[in-house]
């Protein structure tokens, strides 16, 4: 993620709500990595979406304008319809800030479900606990 402006407050320095955003391209981007994209399954034949219902941010350095930060992301566990995620954000070997992060599984009606089966088998090799 590169830092821009709008990223910023007026001295620079990555202001604190756009980090909330780096952290879910960190998540949209480590689906993808296994090979699960929003749009699919929202159309699929088992339709789901994640919300996040648990989001705890620890801040260690600032980051500043046009900084090339890092979005580490480590799916941890599926348990139930929740989905629990750790994650940093980098600049070089300095973290930055971390993130721990709860995000249900839901319908489109906004109800929590388990993941589906094809998203825990894209899942299952990523996910910390199995490892």
């Amino acid at each position: 993620v590169r830092v821009y402006y709008e990223d910023t407050d007026f001295t620079g320095v990555v202001y604190h709500a756009s980090y909330v955003r780096f952290f879910e391209r960190g998540r949209t981007d480590g689906l993808r990595v296994a090979g699960i994209g929003h749009a699919e399954l929202l159309n699929g034949p088992d339709p789901c979406a994640f919300t996040v219902t648990r989001l705890v941010i620890d801040f260690e350095t600032a980051a500043r304008i046009d900084d090339a930060l890092t979005v580490c992301t480590l799916f941890e566990d599926v348990r139930g319809p929740r989905l629990i995620i750790r994650q940093r954000i980098m600049r070089g070997e300095t973290t930055v800030a971390r993130a721990d992060v709860q995000a249900a599984c839901i319908r489109p009606d906004g109800r929590a479900r388990r993941p589906p089966p094809a998203l825990a088998s894209h899942l299952r090799p990523y996910l910390r606990a199995s490892s």
